[in-house]
């Protein structure tokens, strides 16, 4: 069973967790990290890393988040986006990844700098209308 990014990471975007990961199986967004599904070990490393509590084992994901699951597995591009789930995904988000131009997202392997306003959010909630589709920093 992997490990999901879920709601706290939106609008964050801590790298703590890139650092520990010894296989590089999280991708980058604009304003989010997310897992392949496939390529963690299930190690957790990186779990407790994280200072917004974003990284949970699938099986312990809080119900509210768990649209996350399909989410990280397409941003990653473990599943095509038309195999989604996409029930409680924001409608801007099924519209880009079901985009001919939609682009899975990158790897990210070294730490980088959270997004300038990150301590501002990290307390919100319900942030996944703010998730921004593209990938990269």
């Amino acid at each position: 069973m992997a490990y999901i990014v879920g709601d706290p990471c939106v609008k964050c975007k801590y790298t703590d967790c890139v650092a520990v990961c010894p296989v590089e199986c999280f991708y980058e967004g604009k304003n989010l990290l997310v897992i392949h599904p496939d390529e963690c070990i299930d190690c957790g490393a990186c779990e407790p890393e994280c200072p917004t509590t974003a990284i949970f084992e699938e099986s312990a994901l809080p119900d509210q988040w768990k649209p996350y699951v399909d989410i990280n597995a397409v941003l990653s591009g473990a599943k095509p986006p038309e195999d989604a789930d996409t029930e409680g995904w924001p409608e801007h988000l099924v519209d880009a990844v079901k985009s001919p131009e939609f682009e899975v997202w990158p790897v990210i392997a070294e730490t980088k700098d959270p997004l300038p306003d990150a301590d501002d959010h990290a307390e919100a909630e319900n942030k996944i209308g703010d998730v921004d589709p593209r990938g990269g920093a």
